[in-house]
């Protein structure tokens, strides 16, 4: 580099987590990989993105291939970077100029030396992580270059959003359990369709599922087994830990009811590591994937804003940037903790699905008569219970398809629901155990599943559907007026509870057709 005078990189500063205390530095010969990322050596427009949305499912929209060129980096910023961490001991493991990434390995001590950082053990009990406190500084020379650093802390990152039923009396007594093809036929989503020729992408962050538990499930709902690959990513792989309680039941829920939706659609499970590292890193894989080009992403995972770095936060945002330039929808749970998001004071949302360019999915509570609903609430089990997120984001501010149905100063979370209680959830199996789940991780593949058929109805992606969701809300949603998720309540419209509300599959094909037509 041409000079040795380092700057902070911005939004990188990290605090220890509540209740770990640092038992000393990190060890200085462990071999770590990490992950830069790079900015697009074309800005990306996010208006533009919004604009082609608009004129969707039919309009102006770039390839794969297209979207990734003009947003790749730059071969000046990839050799910057590369030459960084040679003249700093650090061996260049991969470098995708399309993702964005260099991918970096050397020993804890090296690391600590090229980004000026100090490592430590951090515990709390039996859990442990390598961490660090304050920024890191990169050479003035990238300070253009550089979009984030992932990977030197490797505390887990996210948490799933699943509940499974607790048995118990009182006034929220289980009264039903449903299929997930049960919940498709009562949100009227499109018969006829079964998301043949689409790929719904799967991001896990732990656990896995066995093809018998698949298998069993499947033929027990009489529908065909779908087609499930297991994609590793940054070490991790498909590994079921026999625990329902544990991240195998988010893995599951997850493939199970997308896959009762939409069993014609082939699904891609890729597994990473619980860091924001291996959270991005699986993003990009999926994003990214040549063999698959999944047309849908069901994320079931996540936390609190102020739990992530604003690099990692902008990071994804771009991916997910990338992904709506592409057609790719990407489908988020919003939490299940209500509006503090599970942080001890005040009121929080859940990243990523904050993210504009995520389609946040919120929850409801749902009670049938016959084939029917009979009435549609806020999911709220009460303190300590489960509720769904929503509320207000610190980190972005209203985007501009928003404003019409958001007076306050940040991006409102979430944009549509779903069942979600599970006192009235998804009956699944799991580790070879048959029970009832429910969570906001089941209104993300919910809608990844929905949006499979639309796709397929439709012979064309929608893509990046918030801008036209908001744009014409009426014809495709139950609206939910009644409930609140602590701080908040639902009202007539948009609300920071459940959204727009939940699904009238029919309709909204109906208006997407009606969109398409009026674009050709």
């Amino acid at each position: 580099m041409a000079s040795n005078k380092r700057i902070s990189l911005n939004g990188s500063e990290r605090r220890p987590v509540t209740g770990f205390r640092s038992t000393g530095a990190a060890d200085p010969n462990e071999l770590i990989e990490i992950t830069v990322t790079l900015r697009p050596h074309s800005p990306i427009d996010s208006q533009e993105i919004i604009q082609n949305s608009l004129s969707q499912p039919k309009g102006k929209r770039q390839t794969r291939e297209q979207a990734e060129q003009k947003f790749s980096a730059s071969p000046a910023s990839m050799q910057r970077v590369q030459s960084f961490a040679r003249e700093n001991n650090l061996k260049v493991e991969s470098a995708d100029p399309l993702k964005r990434t260099v991918i970096l390995s050397g020993t804890v001590s090296a690391f600590a030396s090229a980004f000026n950082v100090s490592l430590e053990r951090f515990e709390r009990g039996n859990e442990s992580y390598r961490g660090r406190t304050g920024p890191v500084q990169i050479p003035q020379e990238l300070a253009n270059d550089v979009e984030s650093v992932l990977g030197l802390d490797n505390r887990p990152q996210a948490r799933p959003h699943f509940r499974r039923r607790q048995r118990k009396t009182g006034p929220h007594v289980a009264g039903q359990s449903f299929t997930p093809n049960q919940i498709a036929d009562l949100y009227d989503f499109p018969p006829g369709l079964n998301g043949s020729g689409q790929c719904i992408a799967m991001i896990e962050l732990g656990g896995g599922y066995r093809d018998q538990d698949l298998q069993t499930y499947f033929s027990k709902l009489n529908i065909p087994l779908p087609t499930v690959t297991a994609m590793g990513v940054d070490g991790a792989n498909n590994s079921p830990t026999g625990d329902p309680n544990g991240p195998d039941g988010e893995v599951l829920l997850d493939i199970e009811v997308a896959g009762a939706v939409a069993p014609g659609a082939q699904i891609v499970v890729y597994f990473a590591p619980n860091t924001d590292r291996g959270f991005l890193d699986a993003i990009k894989a999926a994003v990214h994937d040549k063999t698959y080009k999944p047309s849908v992403i069901s994320i079931s995972w996540g936390s609190a804003e102020d739990q992530w770095t604003s690099q990692a936060m902008t990071a994804f945002d771009s991916a997910f940037q990338v992904a709506a330039s592409m057609g790719v929808s990407v489908c988020v749970a919003c939490g299940d903790n209500g509006s503090s998001d599970g942080e001890p004071s005040g009121d929080h949302v859940d990243f990523p699905a904050s993210s504009p360019f995520a389609l946040a999915c919120g929850g409801t509570k749902l009670v049938t008569s016959g084939t029917q609903i009979q009435a549609e609430t806020v999911w709220n089990d009460g303190p300590g219970q489960g509720a769904t997120g929503g509320g207000y984001s610190q980190q972005f501010p209203v985007p501009a398809w928003q404003k019409s149905v958001n007076m306050k100063k940040g991006r409102g979370v979430p944009d549509v629901a779903g069942d979600a209680d599970p006192q009235t959830g998804y009956d699944i199996i799991v580790d070879g155990t048959e029970d009832v789940f429910g969570g906001t991780s089941a209104v993300a593949p919910l809608w990844a599943g929905l949006i499979a058929r639309l796709n397929q109805g439709l012979g064309t992606p929608v893509g990046y559907l918030n801008p036209l969701l908001y744009s014409e809300p009426a014809i495709a949603f139950h609206d939910i007026t009644q409930g609140n998720n602590g701080s908040f309540k639902a009202g007539k419209g948009w609300d920071p509870c459940t959204g727009l509300g939940s699904p009238d599959g029919q309709q909204l094909l109906k208006g997407l057709r009606q969109k398409s037509a009026q674009a050709a």
